[in-house]
């Protein structure tokens, strides 16, 4: 039993965690030529402009579904470039975000995302409900950072 017990505990450690967040839209993320020195994740070690070289939003792959989180503290978060995955359960929809700066509660995204989520009803609700679920970076279409690519020659 005891075995049976530390498998399944290790087994759970494995499993994506999925959380319950509100969700809203902010223009700004909308903007394709917004300056990411704007956002939290923009330079330092784990800023965006440092690992891929991006000075606008909208050379991120997969713009406009970015936003800020709550898990960005701030500036050079290491939660900066954390891919989520986000579920609607009233439409059954499901996006893929990428965090590029701090929100204070929840996710704040780009209007399309949250359109895509809720079948246009951005504007009209305003802040949902969704859960989240943290995701590999692939799901948000990053190549491999710059940095990575230098230390693994």
């Amino acid at each position: 039993m005891h075995f049976t017990t530390s498998a399944l505990s290790a087994l759970a450690l494995l499993l994506p965690m999925t959380q319950a967040v509100t969700l809203s839209y902010d223009p700004g993320y909308s903007d394709a030529s917004r300056s990411l020195n704007v956002v939290s994740c923009s330079d330092g070690s784990n800023g965006l402009i440092t690992r891929y070289g991006w000075t606008t939003q909208g050379q991120i792959p997969r713009f406009p579904y970015i936003g800020g989180s709550s898990d960005v503290a701030g500036w050079n978060s290491p939660s900066c470039g954390q891919c989520y995955q986000v579920e609607y359960a009233k439409t059954g929809k499901k996006v893929f975000v990428l965090a590029v700066d701090h929100a204070a509660q929840g996710l704040n995204v780009a209007q399309k995302a949250m359109d895509d989520l809720t079948n246009g009803q951005a504007v009209a609700l305003g802040r949902i409900d969704v859960k989240t679920t943290k995701v590999g970076w692939q799901n948000c279409g990053l190549p491999h950072a710059k940095r990575e690519l230098e230390f693994d020659a």
